[in-house]
């Protein structure tokens, strides 16, 4: 009964969700208009049966999942997989990573979790399991799995306080949540606890730590690293990876008072989505920096590098001396310090952390990273750093430090995927 209540009120909305979505975002976007009919669980043609379904909800959960993804498409090499997300970033990076390997995968948005747009998805499909990261807990998504025999697995999940009590408005429909789900990894015992506190049986919970941890170079992006530094030469270089609409005046009036003291100074600014590119490159014309783009050829006379590409933040943040990382100035709740601490590049963060508070307190703890209050303060940090490489480099060493001691969470992830296939 739940589950019907939960599916006509989706329906009343439909009106506002497809506007929302193909209007409002799709003015910004147009992106957001292309393959609409996948938002109605219309997967495309040639995709095959008795895959294996990963979900991952925008770009972020996209390049968190990508080791995890590498590691079932090597433990499954015979197995057809759908990879789907919600946004075009997100699926523009998913084509990136992994539209080249020679497998059979699909690529698509995953269905607004309408009953007959989640009932036509599963039934065309017929996957072997469902696997969806984090919290993405759709109701209808679930029970047309189970009622097709798939199992479903939650991984990376994390659940906060303010998400619980939330969750615990709607008792009823997340009990029904958590009957459905076979088997989820959490971030630590923590998030387990409120999972079960939820509804979800205890047997269920296996504590793997966060795969975000799992991150590393190889030696194709190290190369890369070396290639893109040369480019940049011997000045000072910090990055500010994903930063959002008020934070990036922030970020270039910080820049503007390091060019005071260090006039060779250069800035990447990394803004989190692409609609912002040019938005941003006007704001640096406004303040009247010298600027280069990516996508472009780079002037070594540049005061500032815009990042005007996607899938290469990991590959800016190993040419800088320090970076500090978006989305945390203003309350956004923060983005994934880990790509910049996996290229032994120490982390400057605002106060606002909320998303990745499963990272951060040990990342302080440990040296590997420091939280700055105000521009002001980040601009005062960031001297510090860039004025000597030694604190730099051993801000960067704890930081990797951090990340090497929490790793291991794909691997007990994996052991649990397979587990639940073998049943």
């Amino acid at each position: 009964m739940i589950r019907h209540l939960y599916s006509l009120l989706l329906l009343v909305l439909c009106p506002i969700i497809v506007v929302y979505l193909y209007v409002i975002r799709g003015k910004k976007n147009a992106l957001y208009k292309a393959n609409f009919s996948e938002r109605f669980g219309a997967a495309p043609s040639g995709t095959s049966q008795q895959s294996i379904i990963v979900h991952c909800a925008s770009v972020g959960e996209v390049l968190a999942a990508a080791p995890l993804i590498r590691a079932l498409l090597a433990e499954h090499p015979d197995t057809p997989f759908v990879l789907t997300c919600n946004t075009p970033t997100g699926r523009e990076q998913l084509t990136q990573l992994f539209n080249k390997e020679n497998r059979d995968i699909t690529i698509c948005y995953l269905p607004i979790d309408f009953a007959f747009a989640t009932r036509r998805f599963i039934t065309k499909l017929r996957p072997k399991l469902l696997l969806v990261l984090e919290t993405e807990l759709w109701p209808n998504l679930f029970y047309y799995a189970k009622k097709a025999v798939c199992p479903v697995a939650v991984v990376n999940a994390r659940l906060s306080e303010k998400s619980q009590a939330g969750y615990k408005k709607v008792a009823p429909l997340s009990q029904f949540l958590m009957n459905q789900i076979d088997m989820l990894a959490s971030h630590n015992k923590e998030d387990a606890e409120r999972f079960v506190e939820l509804g979800l049986a205890r047997e269920k919970v296996v504590v793997t730590g966060s795969i975000k941890f799992d991150i590393s170079l190889d030696d194709n992006q190290q190369e890369k690293i070396d290639t893109i530094k040369a480019q940049l030469g011997t000045r000072p270089v910090w990055v500010a990876g994903s930063t959002h609409p008020m934070e990036h005046e922030q970020v270039l009036a910080a820049h503007q008072q390091i060019l005071t003291q260090l006039p060779d100074a250069l800035l990447i600014i990394a803004p989190r989505h692409p609609e912002q590119f040019d938005k941003v490159a006007a704001l640096i014309e406004a303040q009247t920096l010298s600027y280069s783009r990516r996508s472009q050829q780079f002037s070594v006379s540049s005061q500032v590098l815009l990042a005007d590409t996607l899938g290469e933040l990991k590959l800016l943040y190993g040419c800088a001396q320090v970076a500090y990382i978006g989305g945390s100035l203003i309350e956004r709740g923060g983005h994934n310090p880990l790509e910049a601490a996996a290229c032994s590049v120490g982390v400057l963060t605002g106060p606002h952390t909320y998303n990745f508070a499963h990272i951060y307190p040990e990342l302080i703890a440990m040296k590997g990273a420091i939280e700055v209050a105000d521009t002001q303060m980040l601009a005062d940090t960031l001297l510090v750093y860039l004025h000597s490489r030694q604190d730099a480099i051993e801000l960067g060493t704890h930081a990797k430090a951090c990340l090497a001691r929490n790793q291991g969470a794909i691997a007990r992830s994996i052991t649990m995927i397979n587990a639940l296939l073998e049943k």
